[in-house]
């Protein structure tokens, strides 16, 4: 790495060193397959049993579930929308109910369930704030799943989830709640049963593991009414959910990641908050930057703050930060190149104008206080910059 400011965290992370290690470890001493019956195999099959009882042992599970190891989270909301939707005849034509910004891995595969017959239904999220009385209203016999996002990938919006679940419970017998964790998973504290959740996506390179891994935990309730089916067929592993061989490298880097987070997880949130609060003062203090505005939800995780420019289109800004080594984003790096890049900016209550113009800055608890006064000197400079040449 040079001396560049990196505040683009939600898009991605770089891998720790502990993580790397571990990947090339088990990569060269533990490569047999896990499916295999030898000595060899057997090895690499441990490695992915530990891996997953570390994965459960972070998000609080005490009740036996499955983590089911995915290509990312992409395609761990797909196997929980899809295999939720699909788990069930009877369940063709119900209710799904979810929110109005959720990330595209999401709001995509309900669109396509959608055009099968399932009824999509979104609640508001005006101001970063699940509104408590669509939930109620939405919340009917039919439901047969929800999924919410726990923090929202644009805004940082930490959404009252448990507030969904207890709807659920009162109301829909053959609910169950997915969460898509990608976001506050080792941000903020939570737990499966904190969530009463029975569906919980996770993604190792949010996390300082590696890209192309993640995973589905699934409630033992789940497994066993079989209300999950699989969207790839072959030779059955994982649990007969996610067929295709196993990887065990990634699996156990991405568990190394989890669990030295798990371990550090209040010395990682002071961090992300005392950075969080030395750019808003910047940001409310400094009169160069007094045409910013933060989008600031009621509840926020620490390491999301949104920023809407005066009048400057939000990929200018990018480009001119990132001439000078500074590294933001425009919104979802999953989205960033088609449509839904505003999606979740729109349900938050943003005009398509400021959305074209609101930046993320999202930290890691690598980043430093110095990095950020640099960061706000450095959007200073360009805001005065780019309002000249405007």
């Amino acid at each position: 790495m040079g001396n560049e400011l990196y505040f683009d965290n939600s898009a991605t992370t770089r891998i720790s060193e502990e993580a790397l290690k571990t990947y090339l470890s088990v990569s060269r001493e533990q490569y047999g397959n896990p499916s295999s019956l030898h000595g060899m195999g057997k090895d690499a099959e441990k490695v992915l049993s530990d891996a997953r009882k570390t994965i459960a042992k972070t998000v609080g599970d005490t009740a036996g579930g499955t983590v089911l190891f995915t290509s990312g989270g992409t395609e761990a909301n797909n196997l929980a929308l899809f295999g939720r939707a699909h788990a069930k005849p009877r369940f063709k034509g119900k209710t799904i109910l979810t929110t109005a910004g959720e990330h595209a891995s999401v709001k995509m595969p309900l669109a396509e369930l959608g055009k099968e017959g399932f009824r999509i239904v979104e609640i508001p999220t005006v101001g970063g704030r699940l509104d408590p009385d669509a939930i109620a209203k939405y919340a009917t016999p039919d439901v047969i799943l929800a999924s919410v996002m726990l923090v929202n990938n644009e805004t940082g919006a930490l959404y009252d989830v448990p507030a969904v679940a207890a709807a659920l419970r009162r109301n829909c017998p053959d609910a169950i709640l997915h969460v898509d964790a990608t976001q506050a998973y080792l941000k903020v504290p939570f737990s499966v049963k904190s969530l009463d959740c029975g569906l919980l996506t996770l993604s190792s390179h949010k996390i300082e593991g590696p890209k192309g891994t993640g995973a589905l935990w699934v409630d033992p309730g789940v497994i066993k009414n079989r209300g999950l089916s699989p969207l790839l067929f072959g030779g059955g592993q994982e649990s007969g959910l996610r067929s295709g061989t196993e990887d065990p490298a990634s699996a156990a880097a991405f568990a190394k990641a989890a669990a030295i987070g798990f371990s550090a997880l209040s010395e990682r949130i002071a961090r992300l908050t005392e950075l969080r609060e030395r750019l808003l003062a910047a940001l409310s203090g400094d009169p160069r930057l007094s045409t910013l505005r933060v989008n600031q939800p009621p509840v926020f995780a620490p390491h999301i703050v949104s920023v809407t420019l005066p009048k400057i289109k939000s990929e200018t800004m990018l480009h001119a930060l990132s001439a000078r080594g500074v590294f933001v984003s425009s919104g979802s790096a999953c989205s960033s190149h088609g449509k839904h890049g505003t999606s979740a900016l729109s349900a938050f209550g943003l005009s398509d104008a400021d959305a074209d113009a609101t930046i993320r800055i999202s930290f890691s608890h690598r980043n430093t206080v110095e990095q950020v006064d640099l960061l706000c000197e450095a959007l200073a400079e360009e805001v005065g910059r780019l309002a000249r040449f405007k």
